[in-house]
């Protein structure tokens, strides 16, 4: 007797199951279903359980701010989900209320923190005013006022007079030149500097300690102007006063 045919054996009811075509059929049923399972209890278990829900903020990187100060101004709503916190939003509401901070990462911590990852800025520079002084960053950003100055910062002057420099740059771009001068000084004359006295663009001298004075210029050519100071204080160490205005040509003398 001849063998049955594929069609026969497929509708004989001796065969061995569904047709192929029919279990794929329901295998791919099945796995949509499961598909559809897992991403409706991924979604309840991130926005509608409450296992996932924000109960706690973290703090790292303060250092003159105090963690409850950075939490307060974050203002994080706790009891929600962790997965819709506006990460952004807490971002900006740091920087807009706590000006120290430079900028600030805001994370998801699994299962029940943000944690916020501050860097504040650093005082590159100080303005007086009405007897308190005003941080500066190497940005030319006031961003504090403290009660006494700390050491080490120096003290900018701005004594321009109202003349062509103040119409021209404004207090703005000279109070920032002067900011510049700060950030390019060699680590160890920004150590010993007192004030750094702007009268001009190009009228910039800064005041050591020791009663010693270097009259920088413009805060163009910053680099060349350090090394160039570098120099002629190691080949004039009695000196007192050093012109790096024209860094190709610095001089030194004493008073």
């Amino acid at each position: 007797m001849a063998a049955p045919t594929t069609a026969e054996r497929q509708a004989s009811p001796d065969s061995d199951g569904p047709p192929p075509t029919v279990r794929r059929r329901r295998a791919t049923l099945a796995a949509l279903i499961a598909a559809t399972v897992l991403v409706a209890g991924g979604t309840w278990l991130l926005y509608g359980s409450s296992w996932l829900r924000v109960t706690q903020v973290k703090v790292t990187g303060a250092e003159v701010l105090t963690p409850a100060e950075v939490v307060a101004a974050a203002a994080v709503p706790l009891g929600g989900p962790l997965a819709s916190a506006d990460t952004d939003g807490i971002a900006s509401r740091l920087t807009k209320r706590l000006p120290r901070i430079d900028h600030v990462d805001v994370e998801r911590s699994w299962p029940h923190t943000i944690a916020l990852k501050v860097t504040e800025r650093t005082p590159a520079a100080l303005v007086e005013s009405k007897g308190k002084y005003v941080e500066v960053d190497a940005d030319g950003v006031r961003f504090a006022t403290i009660d006494s100055a700390p050491s080490g910062i120096p003290l900018v002057e701005l004594t321009p007079a109202h003349g062509a420099s103040y119409r021209y740059f404004g207090t703005k771009t000279l109070l920032r030149s002067a900011v510049e001068v700060a950030g390019d000084l060699p680590d160890a004359v920004r150590r010993q500097a007192r004030v750094i006295r702007v009268s001009s663009y190009d009228g910039i001298t800064v005041r050591l300690s020791g009663g010693r004075t270097v009259v920088w210029g413009s805060a163009e050519n910053g680099s060349e102007k350090a090394a160039a100071l570098t120099a002629l204080m190691k080949a004039a160490k009695g000196a007192d006063q050093f012109d790096v205005s024209a860094p190709t040509s610095p001089a030194a003398s004493s008073s």
